[in-house]
């Protein structure tokens, strides 16, 4: 999480459309176009609303456009307008929507540029142009640093600079005169070595980097690293670069162990856009992520992707050092890998609970009901609490307890019919969402962590999808009662495909296979995010509410996400490969927030180790069993969370049910435990009914 309890193709600068996609026919349009007013999907085949699961397709399943202008805008129409808090958005072009929670976030928001982190490289906006470097791994007890590293500044000459096109994995940057007239463009994309600068009407750069040349190229030393040059349509004297109109100057570090002529043939296919796609099939996702260039280029894959490409063809030019691990560069147009496919699970299976076990369960749901305390006004602990109240009411549908059942629905349903009524902000300054038109996106009116400031809404609103989807699963009369809301909610976290009343996929970063929680990123080590598992939360919530309101693509696109952050959430915060020698000297189990410059033990809230693991694992919802895998490694995990034991804590019920994924001995001494749990240790997201059936069901 950012700011979590302060609390977060070829590009066309007005076509933020960038990922390839599978196109609608001509008769979905015209059919989504006569769906708007229910908010209702178009050309999504219909799903029963029988059983508790929500199960990704079998078949194999595509990519595909989701919330198109034509659903959206009638539907930002019919909520109420209002910007709670100005965003700085200072360097960005006009006709993009604003980037927030992206890695390059940094760039075009704040009184300052901030440093990014399109690893292998660092990169920062300077005073007459950029700078950029390899970073520097430095690992201690409780931080993995890469800080921003200035090894090569280039003085363009610019006044200033603007974000102008971006995508998913790169972004353009105009380097403007002080009259405003753009002098050239850079481009950097994530995984990509190079930094190119192309001339708009000819001219010189400059670097202080001493050059030599090589053949068709020139080298030079700095910070430790070799870096290559290669120029087109241009001339190398001295520190002086002479560019002719459109001519392209392109920067690299060499690896240690890469050849400088290997990478400096790819360098002249400069890469101008990126494309994403993916499919579910089987027990596996697969993610696609394209570079746009002419021709070949270079790009660093991350230890998550590594370990599984559909082809290791090419990935032969060497390695950089990162602070996730070491990165391996290859040689093509395309990055493909897979993840085991995560199921969006909205209930525990209860089918091997004895009856006795289910009767202390039908009791305890009927108790925890009754005391259900009034729903938080804001996001974050109000969307939690509907999270806890619908898996109650799951549970009460399972157990048989019809008449608890009846009351904690009639309860959700009273809460959610206010949050989702489109004109709630005109009656009302609470449990109701607005539409910001300047930072395009929804925001509650009651802000929590920063929401107003876009921080950590995915976390926020995967709670309320979560909940709608559950309670509207076997109701399809609420499912489009909650539409016209629900979807403005989830196209705010999951659009794809440009409607530009939202940006697509508004924090996940399909490079890194994990979200940004941070809005405005106004950090000096890039954005970050601190609870990968809400983050999992998140899109099992999108993915319910998929089903609930017969989205089928939405499902598809969320179980993706869900799938691939459940990979990087294991990869780099949970379970990391201590053997990677950016561990070495590292002296804790786990990394509990992560950032583009560095990784810490730390969280924004709380120096408690108990905190550090249990904001990885909250809320434990039915598909938290991603975390299941590795016995040894939960055992460690909670034994240094807990001191060897210690469940009378904060987050201690989520302990108790993180350690019972290690095996069913594990899991039948966390229930004697948390039969003896001080009910101040239940967490708001939570309940004795569910902590109990979680630790009563078995768990592959």
């Amino acid at each position: 999480m950012s700011f979590r309890f302060i609390r977060h193709s070829t590009h066309d600068r007005t076509d933020v459309r960038r990922s390839t996609r599978s196109t609608r026919s001509a008769l979905c349009v015209l059919v989504a176009t006569l769906s708007v007013a229910a908010g209702a999907a178009a050309c999504s085949p219909s799903s029963s609303t029988s059983g508790g699961d929500t199960s990704a397709p079998t078949a194999k399943a595509v990519a595909q456009d989701l919330f198109p202008a034509a659903q959206i805008d009638p539907l930002v129409s019919g909520v109420v307008h209002k910007t709670p808090k100005e965003l700085p958005i200072t360097r960005l072009a006009d006709g993009l929507v604003p980037p927030t929670n992206r890695w390059f976030s940094g760039l075009a928001f704040g009184d300052k540029p901030q440093p990014v982190f399109p690893l292998p490289l660092s990169f920062g906006l300077a005073d007459k142009g950029f700078a950029f470097g390899q970073p520097g791994i430095v690992t201690t007890e409780k931080n993995i640093a890469g800080a921003f590293k200035a090894d090569v500044t280039v003085d363009t000459g610019a006044a200033s600079s603007r974000v102008s096109a971006y995508d998913e994995m790169t972004v353009t940057l105009d380097n403007l005169d002080g009259s405003g007239k753009v002098l050239g463009q850079t481009r950097i994309a994530e995984g990509s070595p190079f930094v190119s600068y192309t001339s708009a009407g000819g001219g010189a750069v400059s670097s202080a980097l001493a050059l030599t040349k090589t053949g068709d190229f020139w080298t030079g030393q700095a910070g430790g690293v070799t870096y290559g040059l290669v120029v087109s349509d241009g001339s190398v004297n001295g520190t002086s670069i002479d560019l002719k109109k459109g001519g392209v100057a392109t920067w690299f570090p060499v690896p240690t162990d890469g050849s400088a002529e290997k990478l400096a043939a790819l360098a002249g296919n400069t890469v101008t856009g990126s494309t994403v796609d993916y499919d579910l099939s089987g027990k596996v996702v697969t993610t696609r992520l394209g570079y746009t260039s002419e021709g070949d280029t270079a790009f660093a894959t991350l230890p998550h992707q590594q370990a599984n490409l559909t082809s290791t063809a090419g990935c032969d030019l060497g390695t950089y050092p990162s602070i996730y691990g070491t990165m391996t560069l290859c040689s093509g147009q395309q990055i493909s890998y897979t993840a085991p496919l995560s199921q969006p699970t909205g209930s525990l299976d209860l089918g091997s609970v004895s009856g006795d076990d289910k009767k202390l369960l039908t009791d305890q749901v009927r108790k925890d009901i009754a005391a259900l305390p009034a729903f938080p006004a804001d996001t974050y602990f109000g969307g939690k609490a509907l999270y806890r109240a619908a898996m109650l009411y799951r549970l009460a549908k399972q157990l048989g307890a019809d008449d608890a059942a009846a009351a904690v629905k009639a309860k959700l349903t009273e809460t959610l019919g206010q949050w989702t009524d489109p004109q709630g902000c005109a009656q009302r300054e609470a449990f109701c969402f607005v539409y910001d038109e300047q930072a395009k996106g929804l925001v509650g009116l009651t802000p929590s962590f920063g929401s107003d400031e876009f921080n950590d809404h995915h976390f926020h609103y995967g709670y309320f999808l979560y909940a709608a989807g559950v309670l509207a699963e076997d109701d399809p009369a609420l499912a489009q009662q909650y539409a016209p809301v629900m979807n403005l909610l989830a196209a705010d976290i999951g659009s794809a495909g440009g409607n530009k009343a939202f940006p697509d996929r508004r924090v996940f970063d399909a490079y890194a296979g994990h979200s940004w929680a941070s809005g405005t990123s106004p950090f000096a080590d890039g954005n970050n995010q601190e609870s990968s598992s809400e983050a999992v939360t998140a899109w099992t919530g999108l993915a319910l509410w998929g089903k609930a309101s017969d989205n089928a693509p939405l499902t598809t696109e969320a179980t993706w996400m869900l799938s691939s952050e459940a990979q990087s959430g294991l990869a780099y915060w949970t379970n990391f490969d201590p053997a990677q020698p950016v561990y070495q000297g590292f002296g804790h189990k786990i990394v509990s927030l992560n950032w583009g410059g560095k990784r810490d033990y730390a969280t924004w809230f709380s120096p408690e180790p108990a905190a550090m693991l249990g904001i990885l694992v909250i809320p434990m919802s039915p598909s938290s069993t991603y975390l299941a895998g590795d016995p040894a490694r939960i055992k460690a995990n909670v034994a240094e969370a807990t001191s060897g034991g210690k469940f009378d804590q904060k987050f201690g019920d989520y302990l108790l049910m993180y350690d019972a994924l290690a095996g069913d001995d594990e899991r039948k001494t966390a229930l004697a435990t948390a039969e003896k749990l001080d009910d101040k240790w239940i967490d708001d997201g939570n309940s004795r009914s569910y902590l109990y059936a979680w630790l009563m069901s078995k768990h592959s």
